[in-house]
């Protein structure tokens, strides 16, 4: 009588470490007060997510290599104001110089602008997409019975069961397949 319930508990430590080692089960949808969610894999990985990435580093590496030109135009008109100075006068080359240099100066405000523009665009896209989100995850809470979902990473330790991340992406790949987000009215 007494080994009973030593041999249900082995038996089910058995069950549990046979499913441990074979195929994962399917869980349930998790019941929780509260869910996690990494956010930042929510956008990566999420199809919206991977196709504005891409866009952005294509914008990206087109902004550096008009950097690059632009880098190599003035190395070249720096070097043909070198070679002009010893047919000047002091001040004849410096103002010519102060104008290279103004020239150089707005130059890199320029540029500096439009990859922070990009930056810009490219969190913009972000807030857009956790915006068009929110009710993914609201019903995904409604469904769990939870009253908050939490950013993951502020989390010291939990219980990857609560985490919704996965869920939500997938969800959100058949919500928003095809989507394109207008840019919000500045």
């Amino acid at each position: 009588m007494h080994l009973r319930p030593l041999v249900y508990g082995l038996a089910f430590a058995a069950v549990c470490a046979f499913s441990a080692q074979g195929q994962p089960l399917v869980r349930a949808p998790v019941e929780s007060p509260i869910l996690t969610i990494d956010s930042d894999m929510l956008f990566e990985d999420s199809r919206f997510g991977q196709q504005t990435i891409e866009e952005f580093e294509a914008l990206g590496a087109a902004l550096a290599a008009e950097n690059r030109r632009i880098e190599d135009a003035l190395e070249a008109e720096e070097r043909e104001l070198t070679e002009l100075r010893a047919t000047m006068t002091p001040t004849e080359f410096r103002a010519l110089a102060d104008a290279f240099d103004q020239k150089v100066q707005e130059t890199r405000r320029t540029q500096e602008a439009k990859n922070r523009e990009l930056n810009s665009e490219l969190e913009n896209r972000r807030v857009m997409f956790l915006n068009a989100a929110a009710p993914v995850l609201e019903q995904l809470m409604r469904e769990a019975g939870a009253a908050v979902v939490l950013e993951r990473r502020s989390i010291f330790i939990s219980s990857n069961a609560v985490d919704i991340t996965q869920i939500a992406i997938n969800r959100l790949n058949v919500v928003l397949n095809g989507v394109e987000f207008a840019p919000e009215p500045q």
